[in-house]
């Protein structure tokens, strides 16, 4: 089942306010992880409780970050069916999950967060692992501007 659009849309806002592209179909998805020279960080958005209060609001602070990835994306669980399932496509090794977030490197997986390693955190918590996380794989990325 799909979510209707009027319901989802504040929560695709939180992201694109951040400077995420929306990435709503599976060609969408190719396009950006094909033409991303550097790094590449897909969220997968949802509507539930630990997207909208410990995902969105973590990522938002990790992007508070020096150091941060060439390019951001968003694909939303439950909405944007396609480009969902082809993003998880990317993330080779890792069941699906939503909220979810992957670093990719030149079209290779270099770090994943699923979801059981966002519902058990807040949002501060979450931000300190991203923020390590972009240390470690896209320090010698350019720097990414909002």
């Amino acid at each position: 089942m799909q979510y209707p659009e009027i319901m989802i849309r504040p929560m695709r806002e939180d992201l694109v306010r951040l400077g995420f592209e929306e990435l709503k179909t599976a060609d969408a998805v190719d396009d950006a992880v094909k033409n991303t020279s550097g790094t590449l960080m897909i969220v997968v958005n949802s509507i539930c409780g630990c997207a909208a209060g410990k995902a969105r609001p973590g990522v938002a602070l990790a992007l508070q970050n020096q150091v941060r990835p060439d390019r951001l994306a968003t694909v939303f669980a439950g909405a944007d069916l396609e480009a969902t399932d082809r993003a998880r496509g990317y993330f080779t090794g890792y069941r699906p999950s939503s909220p979810s977030i992957g670093i990719l490197r030149d079209g290779e997986l270099v770090y994943m967060m699923e979801r059981y390693q966002i519902e058990g955190r807040g949002p501060e918590e979450i931000a300190a692992e991203m923020k390590r996380a972009f240390d470690e794989h896209c320090a010698a990325s350019t720097v990414a501007t909002i």
